[in-house]
């Protein structure tokens, strides 16, 4: 374990094995940080949080200050943080901590990178290798799942949810809910297709892709209210498959509603033909 002399290191702060804390660092009394987790330099690590093993901080992130609440008062504590193992967490980045008008926590999982000066807001919570580009910003109360990446700019509004392995595409201004597996772009930000290339990227087999792009057509790309879709989708075989069972419950679940399908100044959606065939790496570069 090394902790640079300029260092601030509070009393009652656990550090694992190995741990390093660059120049400049503050630790609070209630962190905790995981064997062989780094400070680079210029770090602050305040309130109730715990960073889990193998986790790098670059110089000036911000994690675990009192959230960015009008209802809390001066002088109110940051609820709790918890960041797990193997998150590279880049310079400028600020996550806080929960409130007590959510439910209590932050909560970041594992292998995750959050490049410059992205945020994460209080009560939010973060999955599994997420990716946050440069300024990507994902505002209190929200749901990212597991394997998502979110480009460069990229707004997620309170409450919204970002289901697992979609694509938010740069700029985007996401207001409603992004399904699993969905590439969506715009502002206010639109369903274009089905991410493909993440899906194959993370090993999806060629039948898997085609069932997801035709539960994508019959529940976005069809005519109908999305209930009516929602159930004759649920009354078919394809909802024995368990992909099927997740983009639907997830929908269906949905208090903000899903984000829609773009469509054409014709009137007809892109993805009516072919949905997913827009890749997943056009608007991912920082």
């Amino acid at each position: 374990m090394g902790i640079h002399p300029t260092a601030i290191v509070a009393p009652g702060a656990q550090l694992g094995d190995d741990v390093e804390i660059g120049p400049y660092c503050t630790v609070g009394p209630q962190v905790r940080l995981g064997a062989r987790t780094r400070l680079i330099s210029h770090c602050v690590i305040d309130g109730d949080t715990w960073l889990g093993e193998d986790c790098e901080v670059f110089p000036f992130a911000v994690l675990g200050v009192t959230p960015q609440d009008k209802k809390l008062k001066v002088g109110d504590a940051a609820g709790k943080l918890r960041i797990g193992a193997h998150n590279r967490i880049r310079e400028n980045v600020t996550i806080h901590g929960g409130t007590p008008f959510g439910g209590g926590a932050t909560t970041v999982g594992d292998h995750n990178m959050i490049l410059v000066g992205a945020h994460i807001g209080h009560d939010a919570t973060v999955g599994d290798h997420v990716v946050f580009t440069n300024g990507a910003m994902a505002a209190g109360h929200t749901v990212i799942g597991d394997r998502a990446i979110l480009g460069a700019m990229v707004g997620i509004h309170q409450f919204a949810r970002v289901g697992r392995m979609a694509m938010v595409g740069a700029g985007a201004m996401v207001s409603h809910d992004a399904p699993p597996f969905a590439m969506v772009q715009g502002d206010r930000a639109k369903m274009v297709a089905v991410n493909l290339v993440g899906l194959h990227r993370n090993g999806f087999s060629a039948e898997q892709r085609s069932l997801i792009k035709r539960t994508f057509r019959l529940l976005f790309w069809r005519t109908g209210t999305l209930q009516q879709r929602l159930d004759h989708v649920r009354q078919g075989q394809l909802f024995h498959d368990p992909l099927c069972r997740e983009i639907v419950d997830f929908v269906a679940a949905s208090k903000r509603g899903v984000c829609s399908p773009r469509t054409t100044r014709h009137g007809r959606s892109d993805g009516a033909e072919a949905p997913g065939e827009v890749h997943d790496d056009a608007s991912t570069s920082a």
